[in-house]
């Protein structure tokens, strides 16, 4: 049996607060000690998971593979005519006549 693996911390408090910050999430102290733990966690893992040989591993099938061939499993993919530009805009709540119009939801 291997002996347990040291925790590195990857990510720091600071990391953690900028990742909530570009995903407009507030974090309270204790989710933000939980997330560096977990996010560091999730690092260790995988660099766990690098450490082994994979060299005589095959690569691993593709789902259109296991049901039969993209073919089978997916539509051909054939144009059809969009939907005429003004019966789109006529149902649309706001707009210009080309685009629709929507609110702002970004503030910063």
């Amino acid at each position: 049996m291997s002996e347990p693996r040291k925790q590195t911390q990857r990510v720091t408090a600071d990391d953690v607060k900028r990742v909530a910050e570009l995903a407009y999430l507030e974090l309270t102290a204790d989710e933000e000690v939980r997330m560096q733990r977990d996010l560091n966690a999730i690092l260790d893992y995988v660099a766990q998971l690098n450490e082994l040989d994979t060299s005589s591993i095959e690569p691993m099938a593709q789902v259109a593979e296991v049901l039969g061939g993209a073919s089978s499993a997916l539509r051909a993919d054939v144009p059809v005519p969009s939907l005429p530009r003004d019966r789109v805009m006529a149902s649309a709540p706001e707009t210009d006549g080309v685009f629709f119009k929507v609110p702002k939801v970004i503030e910063r």
